[in-house]
């Protein structure tokens, strides 16, 4: 399938979802994730979800990265440019949506996206060899390409794969390492 068929599909799935299966979710990839062996890294890019969405929970995740005593960067959507600011998450730190939903912080202590160890990444829906469906709009792309290569980049996602291949997959697309679902650790690496 294509991402536009992928995106409609995977759209209709998750506005299927109720509250409490969300958080039931939610809770179940935040528990996979202890899982993994990335907790010796510093910086953490966490996505803050969008509830009109019904994208997963992180709450669940930050409690884990908090609890860890882990720094914590969130980011800020710039439309016109396409490109993400990133900050660290402290007490101090105001979130605020935007037009679109979108948590973010109104100001903060800026991250270069260098520093960032592992990301958290949104998506829709996700192939067999580690290629993601987001929204369109190729933020995350665009953030990853500046990230470290040694950068962990993790997807979490409410369903398991069901693509062997997204047929229209871009240069600029960059691969998952991990796909994480309430049942199943997809590897890439």
């Amino acid at each position: 399938m294509t991402k536009a068929e992928l995106r409609k599909a995977y759209k209709q799935l998750r506005k299927h979802l109720s509250e409490e299966q969300i958080e039931t979710l939610s809770l179940q990839i935040a528990n996979q994730l202890l899982a993994l062996p990335i907790w010796d890294r510093d910086f953490y890019h966490l996505f803050l979800s969008i509830t009109e969405h019904n994208e997963i929970n992180t709450d669940y995740i930050l409690n884990i990265l908090s609890g860890k005593d882990k720094n914590i960067v969130i980011s800020k959507s710039n439309f016109s440019t396409l490109e993400m600011s990133h900050y660290l998450l402290t007490d101090n730190t105001k979130i605020k949506k935007n037009e679109w939903n979108i948590p973010e912080p109104v100001d903060g202590i800026p991250i270069n996206s260098s520093l960032i160890d592992v990301v958290f990444i949104p998506l829709l829906a996700f192939d067999n060899t580690g290629h993601r469906v987001g929204y369109g709009k190729g933020f995350y792309d665009a953030f990853l390409a500046t990230c470290k290569p040694e950068t962990l980049k993790i997807g979490l996602s409410f369903f398991q794969s069901s693509e062997q291949e997204i047929s229209d997959i871009y240069d600029t697309d960059v691969k998952l390492d991990y796909c994480i679902t309430p049942n199943k650790i997809y590897t890439f690496l």
